[in-house]
């Protein structure tokens, strides 16, 4: 009686969807992918800053012609307003918020529409473009507008002679409002209609 042969041995088969098998080479290599990435979100954050900035300048300009005067009159000792309830001084505040927040609005529908996603380097760059944008305004504003020496300009204008008040802005905080208007409508853009990341945790062999 002859001995059972053993038989050969078979060769490994492994499943043909193993979940957990190991990716294969080069997937997910993270700093060769990741470099390239995050050098252009920084240089359209750097282009995104220097256009808000760059448009501090019509700003301004906005401002300038279309912010209330202030009528100032001189008695040839003391300078005064000459309306003392009027309302103009409140106005060329409002008028500077109001202008830096339609400039937000557009800066963050003409961001989304180029980019249409979100994003740490955007959001820093729509802050730094409307702080530094509304900065160039309210320079260019205060240029243009009639001279920051009362007395000198009392002086040319004559006694009881009404004449401009420099044109200031008193609420600083309208500084914020291009930040603070293109932030939240970019947000909300992006929120509601910038594509979704997929899953990270869905498995790729599911239907």
């Amino acid at each position: 009686m002859t001995a059972p042969l053993n038989p050969p041995p078979q060769p490994n088969h492994q499943p043909p969807h193993d979940a957990w098998q190991a990716p294969p080479a080069g997937y997910g290599s993270g700093p060769e992918e990741d470099g390239p990435g995050i050098r252009t979100e920084l240089r359209e954050a750097a282009v995104v800053t220097l256009a808000m900035t760059v448009a501090g300048l019509l700003l301004g300009v906005l401002w300038w012609w279309l912010a209330p005067h202030v009528p100032l009159v001189s008695d040839s000792s003391t300078v005064y307003l000459k309306d003392t309830e009027g309302e103009q001084a409140i106005g060329v505040d409002g008028t500077f918020t109001l202008l830096a927040l339609a400039f937000g609005l557009a800066a963050a529908v003409l961001v989304f529409l180029w980019r249409r996603r979100g994003g740490i380097a955007l959001i820093v760059a729509l802050t730094a473009g409307g702080i530094l944008g509304s900065l160039v305004a309210w320079r260019l504003g205060i240029w243009l507008g009639p001279t920051q020496d009362v007395v000198a300009h009392a002086k040319e204008a004559g006694k009881g002679v009404t004449f401009d008040a420099p044109l200031e802005l008193g609420a600083k905080g309208a500084m914020l409002a291009w930040s603070v208007s293109a932030l939240l409508v970019h947000l909300g853009l992006t929120a509601l209609f910038a594509p979704r990341d997929p899953d990270p945790f869905q498995s790729p062999y599911q239907t």
